[in-house]
This record gives C-alpha cells, structure tokens and sequence, in this order.
C-alpha cells in the first residue's frame, strides 16, 4: 500500500497537482507533513478536479510517520551533495513489495528532501532527466513514479515472513560461528551487516528457504 507523503508543501496548486495524479492510478493515501500552505484551499480544490475526496482526507501531522518502507525522491543523482545512491524508478519497481506499508518522500518545491531525511529512507530514487534542467514539477514527477511502481507488473510472490527471516539469521549466525575472522570485532561487524542486509531486503519465502538450505550446509 503506497502512502504518498509529501513534506512541508509550499504550494497549494501543486498538492491539488499530486491528490488529482494519485486519483488516475487508484491512489488514497496523501499525508502533508507540516505543510506551509493551505491544502484545502480553491486553488487547491481546483487542480485537484474531481479528486478532492484524496485532499478532503488527507492527514496533516508534525512529522514523517512510520511506515515498513520509505523511500526518498531526490533531483541530484550521485554526488558529494547526495549522501545515498539513488535508484531510477524502473529499478526501483524491480524490487518494491505490493503487500507492505511503503511510504514515498516528497520534499519541498523550492528545496527538496533534506540530507537528514534522505538517509533516513530504506531507498532514494531518482528520475532520469536532463543534466541542463533536471528538477521536475512534484505532481509530474509523482506520474512518473506512480506508473513505473504501479501500472506494471511488481513483485507478486509471497514475501518472507519476519519469522523466516529470523530462522535466516539463525543460520547465518551459525555458519559465521564456523568461519575464522582475524578479531572478534570482525565477526560481530558480519553479523551486523547481514542483520541489515536481510532485515531491508524483499526476500520471497522461495529465496529465504534457498539461503536457509545454503547456509545449513557450511561447515
């Protein structure tokens, strides 16, 4: 389920923009962090068409709430101004769950997502546009991200469970015990990052139990 989260919006017209893209592919869930604007607003009712139902119910809070995914929108691909890789929309729908509370960061149109809030995301991505003009419009860029991650085929395989994932450490954690590190803070970093690895990663149970039987049989 997408939550479309926009964060401090500055321009009516341009949430109205966004509440009307959400109605074309079947989307609901708009949250306006500490808006600067008016959401309710007749410019913003009148861009919004006939979707001000997704404006009406719209939730307003203080901060970005929490969600089973976040994921980070950014105009700047990877750079020193860009403190994670960004993915571009088709990669990202590669790999995104139909079946969890994911949520889509939207920063401000004159500023865009903080450094603070782009590392915070699980994902940041990114459009692919042209280098002499690369910022687009929020409710455009919302279009393209909502067809690439909803109008095609994503991921439709039963996920892991938080159970499956758990046997899965178990065994990492074991093999690991088998394996010589040179310290003992080596091993602990290993178990840190394969914590990290499977705790943000889209396993199907298939691909769970495969790494489950692979694991079971290092000695």
């Amino acid at each position: 389920m997408l939550n479309v989260i926009l964060v401090k919006p500055e321009n009516p017209g341009n949430i109205g923009a966004v509440s009307r893209v959400m109605a074309n592919f079947d989307l609901k869930n708009l949250i306006l962090v500490d808006p600067k604007c008016n959401h309710l607003s007749q410019e913003a009712r009148n861009r919004a068409k006939h979707s001000q139902s997704i404006l009406k119910k719209a939730r307003v809070v203080k901060k970005i709430p929490k969600m089973d995914y976040l994921i980070a929108t950014t105009a700047i691909r990877g750079t020193s101004y860009n403190p994670r890789s960004p993915l571009t929309p088709a990669q990202l729908s590669s790999i995104i769950p139909v079946n969890k509370k994911i949520g889509l960061l939207i920063g401000p149109e004159s500023s865009g997502l903080s450094n603070k809030e782009i590392l915070s995301a699980d994902f940041v991505v990114t459009i692919p546009t042209s280098k002499k003009y690369s910022t687009l419009n929020i409710s455009h860029s919302c279009a393209v991200l909502f067809y690439e991650l909803f109008n095609k085929e994503n991921t439709l395989n039963e996920l892991a469970s938080l159970k499956d994932k758990e046997i899965l450490l178990e065994n990492i954690n074991k093999a690991l015990g088998k394996i010589k590190f040179s310290t003992s803070d080596k091993k602990k970093t290993q178990k840190i990052v394969w914590k990290r690895i499977i705790g943000k990663s889209f396993l199907t149970k298939r691909e769970a139990f495969s790494l489950i039987g692979f694991f079971k049989k290092i000695k």
